[in-house]
């Protein structure tokens, strides 16, 4: 039976058309006015709003509701409650819009960064209207904001409002000084398109690595991984159609526009996109489709990873953030028309991001740092870690011509020929985007591709969201009192003035090339390689600076996150270096040594049968897997002494940079005798499943 997706999508949302028809009217007029606006909701229209949202969320089965937030762990949280009140020995259904407006989970074992004392424990979560409630697994989940009992923000979203706040207050008033008036609002939005695997999950809970860690430790490469490029795009087989196709429904339920599905470069690997929608709408999203993602995944058999670099070897796993702005009258502020060259408005915003990403790279690099993205980015597979711009020949074009005060070209759209005349006429796409650029202009946005694939895209949106917010702050200030009929001829000397300025994180080429690094030392550019060597940047004065003048983070925000990234990378790799530990002492060293043995009785059987017939094959295997056997002793007793090293060094900073250093060095150097002495012995004497079982059993 074909089920009408029109009538499934968002049936599990307490969305516009669900208050339209349950909310009286003068309360749906309040409460929109609250999301158009960011006004303060009245406890009057929430009670309202409560009772509305508890009747509907009964109809649909809910028992339950919960406040559903985002702390600095990176994944959600929530704690459900009951709608029953006991009434005359029984009970009734009740929810109040004291229940809607606040939550109080204990907020004691959430990651903090100082920013609470245990007697302080308790934690707030705040309902956010701006993205609306759902139902999931019979609870009513309330999209919330979490701070800290002494009112620091603990958690992901409300930097993100904070920051989008901020980039309207300053595009609305940009907009006005160039005469638009007719603008109210700005608003920012993204699509973030989702890399993940798919194993079979019998392989997967065999593995202790990919349980504990998400990603393979160590790993004799397949005999086929992605070198023949027919994964890309490729039929999917039945049982990875069934998951993407019941995912599609989960996830059109509760509102998530999910849009297009293929398989993607390495073998197992494959990739969701969705429609763009309002940056913090998206992030919910996004966080809830890598949730549902795991829960559909696991009613197939089957196990989703979404770990930056599962397997050595093949293609890891990113995000991409594709990012713009949109005016409340419908205008996208990065749209070039079809005059591009001839739009100010379009050209002042454009080089206001170039401005932003130019004087912030450090901070977009920064807001993509974690101890997976570190094996990810630059291994030809993902950008590298020089954050720069690409903008395609037309563009770049333009701005020379701007830069040299000359007249631009306009160039003719080409048309491509395929040899083929039954084809039809298509034209060439004058910013195709290049894939080795960190932050690529794609037509009418921006695709910041340097995120991992389980990262929030909180972070990264903060981060330019503010950093866009700040350029345009200082564009507003130097053109606010330019009288109107001097107004294009000020604005062509602010851009030419910016990309003069500016014009060195723009590049066109290939980021994958030693040339570039080279290239992009002499023009001054950033290349932060680790979290750790990243990270020291995000409390450099003109970083908190930039936080602190636009009410994004306190100062004591501000180093909160400093230490619980820092503390998180460590943690990362504290788990990793123990379980491979445990993995080298129980799993492959006992392998090693089985084989070695079965080895040398089969030689002394052959002895026995023939004194003399040579053992030479015998004994060169065995004494090659004995020294790396020895060999993965010795660096694992260092592990360990290594690790317990770290766990003793105070200092955050000190102690990521150790664990980078020493620690994951150490594991690298295992791992290479690992994966060597893996290979030399016979699967069935492997108490785990090997690559070419795990990414080709799906």
């Amino acid at each position: 039976m074909t089920k009408n997706i029109p009538e499934m999508y968002g049936s599990l949302v307490f969305n516009d058309k669900v208050m339209h028809s349950k909310l009286p009217k003068d309360v749906y007029r309040a409460l929109r006015k609250t999301i158009q606006n960011n006004t303060h909701l009245e406890l009057d229209v929430a009670n309202a709003v409560a009772v509305a949202m508890k009747e509907w969320a009964v109809e649909n089965g809910a028992t339950h509701f919960t406040h559903w937030f985002q702390p600095m762990t990176g994944i959600t949280a929530e704690k459900h409650d009951s709608f029953i009140s006991p009434s005359d020995g029984g009970v009734i259904m009740e929810f109040s819009g004291k229940e809607l407006v606040k939550g109080e989970p204990d907020a004691s074992s959430f990651p903090s960064g100082g920013l609470r004392a245990t007697f302080e424990a308790r934690g707030y979560t705040s309902w956010d209207p701006t993205s609306p409630a759902f139902i999931k697994d019979g609870t009513l989940y309330i999209p919330t904001a979490f701070c800290s009992y002494t009112g620091e923000a603990l958690d992901k979203k409300t930097p993100l409002l904070r920051s989008m706040e901020a980039l309207n207050k300053e595009a609305v008033q940009l907009l006005h000084v160039l005469g638009n008036t007719a603008v109210k609002s700005v608003s920012t939005t993204v699509g973030p398109e989702q890399e993940y695997f798919l194993l079979d999950k019998a392989m997967y809970r065999a593995r202790k690595d990919l349980l504990f860690c998400g990603r393979t430790l160590f790993g004799a490469s397949a005999p086929k991984g992605q070198e023949m490029e027919d994964h890309y795009f490729g039929v999917l087989k039945p049982r990875v159609s069934a998951f993407m196709h019941e995912l599609d429904e989960e996830l059109w339920k509760v509102g998530i526009p999910a849009k297009t599905k293929h398989n993607e470069v390495a073998p197992a690997q494959h990739e969701l996109a969705p429609v763009f929608e309002t940056a913090n709408v998206a992030v919910d999203h996004n966080q809830l489709t890598m949730e549902i993602m795991k829960k559909v995944a696991d009613k197939h058999d089957l196990a989703c990873l979404i770990h930056e670099k599962p397997f050595e070897g093949i293609n890891g796993s990113g995000k991409h953030n594709n990012w713009s702005m949109v005016t409340d009258t419908g205008l996208n502020l990065l749209n070039p028309g079809k005059t591009p060259a001839e739009n100010i408005q379009f050209l002042i915003f454009l080089t206001a991001v170039i401005s932003a990403v130019d004087d912030y790279a450090d901070l977009m690099r920064i807001s993509v740092a974690s101890a997976g993205n570190d094996h990810r980015l630059g291994a030809n597979e993902a950008p590298p870690a020089i954050v720069s711009i690409f903008l395609g020949d037309e563009l770049t074009d333009i701005l020379k011509s701007i830069e040299n005060n000359t007249l631009c070209a306009e160039k003719a759209a080409i048309q491509m020929e395929t040899g083929a005349h039954v084809l039809p006429h298509f034209f060439r796409d004058t910013t195709d985007r290049n894939r080795t650029s960190p932050f690529a202009f794609t037509g009418n946005k921006f695709e910041f591709r340097m995120l991992g694939s389980s990262l929030s895209v909180s972070g990264p949106n903060v981060v330019l969201n503010t950093a866009v917010a700040e350029e345009l702050r200082q564009f507003s200030e130097k053109l606010k009192d330019v009288p109107v009929e001097e107004m294009n001829a000020a604005v062509h000397r602010l851009i030419r003035e910016a990309i003069l300025l500016h014009k060195k994180i723009i590049f066109n080429g290939n980021g994958y090339t030693d040339e570039w690094v080279g290239e992009a030392e002499k023009r001054g550019l950033y290349n932060l390689k680790t979290t750790p060597d990243a990270l020291q940047q995000f409390i450099v004065q003109k970083n908190k600076e930039l936080f602190l003048s636009h009410k994004v983070f306190t100062e004591t925000e501000i180093l909160a996150r400093y230490e619980i990234i820092l503390e998180n990378y460590s943690k990362v790799i504290h788990i990793e270096s123990k379980t491979l530990t445990e993995m080298m002492k129980k799993d492959l060293l006992p392998s090693v040594y089985d084989y070695m043995g079965q080895v040398s009785v089969a030689a002394n059987e052959k002895k026995s049968l023939c004194p003399s017939i040579s053992t030479e094959c015998e004994v060169s295997l065995i004494t090659k897997l004995t020294d790396l056997a020895a060999s993965i002793t010795a660096h694992t007793v260092e592990l360990e002494a290594g690790t317990v090293k770290a766990e003793g060094i105070e200092d955050f900073l000190e102690r990521a940079h150790y664990y980078c250093n020493t620690v994951l060095r150490l594991m690298e150097t295992i791992r290479g005798a690992a994966d060597e002495a893996e290979s030399l012995i016979p699967d069935d004497l492997l108490p785990y499943p090997t690559y070419d079982q795990l990414l080709f059993s799906v």
